[in-house]
C-alpha cells in the first residue's frame, strides 16, 4: 500500500500506525541488547564481571544491572573517580598516576586489573574486570582534549586496553563510554 493510498481517514491512518507499531515490536523483539548478550554470554561461559569505573561513574554498572538475571554474573563496581582511590581500591601504581595522571591507557588496563582481584571472592578473582577512565569535560584537567576515553578489559586469557577520542558533550561521551565497554567486552569474549 503506497503511502497516498493509506491516507483514506483519521481511522485508517490510526489503524495503520498501530500496524506499523506492531510491526517494528515484532522486529526488534527477536534483537537483543548489547548488555543482554554480555549478561547471557558470561552466563553460558560461567564467569563473573566487575566494573571499575572513572569517567562512567556507575553508568556501566547500571547498564549490566539493567539486564534481568545479572546478578549471576556481576559481582559489583567500584567507582573510583577520585586519583587517590584509584590507587588505594584498585591498586594502580602511584608512580604511574604521578607521571601520566588518571588518564592514560595503562591506568586503565591496571583499573581493570585492580577490579577482579578488589571484587573477587576467596582469593578468586573475578573472571572479568571492564573499567573506564577519561575526560567527559567541560573542560580537561590535564590538557587532554575532551573526549579522551580509556577503556580496558582484564581476563584470565589476557587483557587489551581501547584509546578513543569521543565527540559530544558530557552525557554523550560518557554514554557512548560505556557502550563501547560493553561492546569491548563481548569482543573479547
Amino acid at each position: 500500500m503506497s503511502p497516498s493510498s493509506r491516507r483514506g481517514g483519521a481511522h485508517d491512518e490510526h489503524q495503520d500506525a498501530e500496524g506499523d507499531d506492531l510491526e517494528s515490536t515484532l522486529v526488534s523483539a527477536g534483537r537483543r541488547s548489547d548488555p543482554e548478550r554480555l549478561v547471557a554470554r558470561l552466563a553460558d561461559l560461567g564467569w563473573s564481571i566487575a566494573a571499575a569505573e572513572s569517567l562512567t561513574g556507575g553508568l556501566l554498572a547500571a547498564s549490566i544491572v539493567s539486564v534481568s538475571g545479572a546478578s549471576r554474573v556481576f559481582r559489583g563496581g567500584i567507582v573510583a573517580y577520585a586519583t587517590d582511590v584509584k590507587a588505594s581500591l584498585l591498586g594502580v601504581e602511584q608512580h604511574l598516576l604521578d607521571a601520566h595522571g588518571p588518564v592514560h591507557p595503562r591506568v586503565a588496563s591496571q583499573m581493570a586489573e585492580g577490579v577482579r582481584r578488589a571484587l573477587g571472592h576467596g582469593g578468586v578473582p573475578v573472571d572479568v574486570g571492564v573499567a573506564t577512565t577519561g575526560i567527559a569535560g567541560p573542560l580537561s584537567p590535564d590538557g587532554q582534549p575532551v573526549g579522551t576515553v580509556h577503556i580496558a578489559v582484564a581476563t584470565p586469557l589476557g587483557s587489551r586496553v581501547e584509546s578513543v577520542l569521543i565527540d559530544g558533550d558530557r552525557a554523550a561521551i560518557r554514554a557512548e563510554t560505556a557502550a563501547r565497554a560493553i561492546r569491548l567486552v563481548l569482543d573479547a569474549l
